[in-house]
């Protein structure tokens, strides 16, 4: 599964560059984050499960910047899920973004798995833990009733994308650097969290404040994962700009405020027009839920309309639902341009291609008349390839790629493909490690005999 928010949760600890030190052979073993809490392992990598493909027994592992692609064979891997021996095809429900360690030897210049260890929940006291419940009440009363401080202990590029309302950011991997964030009476409830059951970094800013003599903090272990599935999160205006529109990162962007006070008042760039009574009607016009798209809403200022518009969302079953605090008036007090004239009517939401993936359009193209200077490497496996192959496709399956690279021109543009994209994004990271010029195929691809092509998104 190929979801590009699913992968956003995925890589989240992965947003800040942070000192690790390379593996052995120059690589890194483990996304940079990881460092602050692991040391590299000879014949061991770690990081997030990207993608499984038990037609070229593979597995894709994401370390940040850096991909790993290990072979393994079903018959003999271990696979350990939070503590419990699974069967080999237990990969095929490993969720995009979980994190992973593997263990592998060297076998003929590929990394071979040996153990897949996909990481559990962090254990800690069930006194020292709250519940989604206990952080809804918290944030409901707010800080001035409840005398609480929430604390969200993901990095800063996290933190910019959305976080539960009223939270405060104090990165673990710079808590030193932010203690100020800290309140100053030390029995104030502190609340930490992170990315959810698995991530270190809430339970580790635990123990760092208690270490200081904290007495009252604890942890919602599930995190911004759970809270995104049950409720609306925040993002303040300058997030907006700096986060998503001027990174031009795709998301959608609603004015709630009754028809007509867009156009009459302005609007931030890129908002669709839409008042709160008018969401439940018209769902049907929203990304599929699927792609989790980042849905921000905003009203004039108090927060109201687009509370009741964030919560219709939610009810409807879309994650990532954000109110901007402040709205509008918070845009224009930052002395942010305001767009003028008539704003669209329309959600439309284009999801970020994954690095390196071709556009479908330009796919088709080039499958029906490639290029002089283009070939395409169908990696599907031979057996898979005798129903139909594109006219002048070289045929090297995935597991076969690095053996055979006499055969694919240096001089050339690769494009690869298989029959989901998987494959064709393994082929695609090896390739590129080896100074290919290369992009593959992100889709569904399926080849008639006479070589006509059929694509599907994934």
């Amino acid at each position: 599964m190929h979801a590009n928010t699913v992968l956003a949760l995925g890589l989240a600890l992965c947003g800040a560059a942070y000192a690790q030190a390379p593996a052995p052979s120059g690589k890194p073993s483990m996304p940079p984050v990881c460092g602050t809490c692991h040391k590299p392992a000879q014949g061991s990598v770690q990081g997030y499960f990207d993608s499984v493909s038990f037609k070229s027994s593979s597995i894709q592992l994401s370390l940040g910047a850096a991909t790993e692609i290990l072979k393994f064979d079903p018959a003999t891997v271990r696979v350990i899920d939070a503590g419990n021996a699974q069967k080999a095809d237990h990969l095929q429900k490993v969720r995009q973004g979980h994190e992973t360690r593997i263990e592998f030897v060297e076998k003929g210049g590929a990394k071979v798995a040996t153990l897949v260890s996909l990481k559990g929940p962090i254990k800690i006291a069930p006194e020292k833990l709250v519940s989604y419940a206990d952080v809804e009440k918290l944030v409901a009363a707010g800080p001035g009733k409840a005398n609480y401080v929430l604390i969200d202990s993901r990095p800063l590029p996290k933190f910019q994308e959305g976080t539960i309302p009223t939270a405060v950011n104090l990165p673990f991997p710079s808590f030193d650097k932010f203690l100020d964030r800290l309140p100053a009476d030390k029995s104030t409830p502190i609340v930490f969290f992170c990315q959810g059951a698995t991530c270190m970094m809430s339970p580790s800013s635990l123990r760092r404040a208690e270490a200081m003599g904290y007495t009252n903090a604890k942890v919602y272990r599930e995190g911004w994962p759970e809270w995104t599935q049950r409720n609306y999160g925040a993002i303040s205006s300058q997030f907006v700009k700096e986060a998503f529109i001027d990174k031009g990162v795709p998301h959608v962007l609603l004015d709630v405020r009754a028809a007509g006070e867009a156009q009459r008042t302005g609007y931030i760039p890129g908002a669709v027009q839409l008042p709160a009574d008018e969401i439940k009607a018209k769902l049907g016009m929203f990304p599929d839920q699927e792609l989790k798209a980042p849905i921000m809403v905003y009203d004039a200022a108090s927060g109201a309309d687009a509370v009741r518009a964030a919560k219709a969302l939610v009810q409807a079953g879309y994650e990532n639902v954000l109110v901007v605090t402040g709205g509008l008036d918070g845009w224009k007090a930052a002395g942010y341009e305001l767009a003028t004239g008539t704003p669209a009517v329309k959600v439309a939401y284009t999801p970020k291609p994954r690095p390196g993936s071709l556009p479908l359009e330009e796919f088709r193209k080039i499958a029906s008349d490639t290029p002089a200077d283009t070939l395409i490497v169908d990696v599907r496996s031979t057996d898979e390839a005798r129903a139909g192959m594109i006219k002048g496709a070289l045929l090297i399956p995935d597991d076969e790629i690095l053996a055979r690279l006499a055969e694919i021109p240096a001089g050339k543009r690769i494009v690869t493909h298989c029959s989901s994209g998987v494959r064709a994004e393994m082929a695609y990271h090896k390739l590129k490690a080896k100074g290919y010029n290369v992009a593959f195929v992100h889709a569904e691809v399926a080849v008639a005999k006479d070589g006509t092509v059929r694509l599907a998104a994934p």
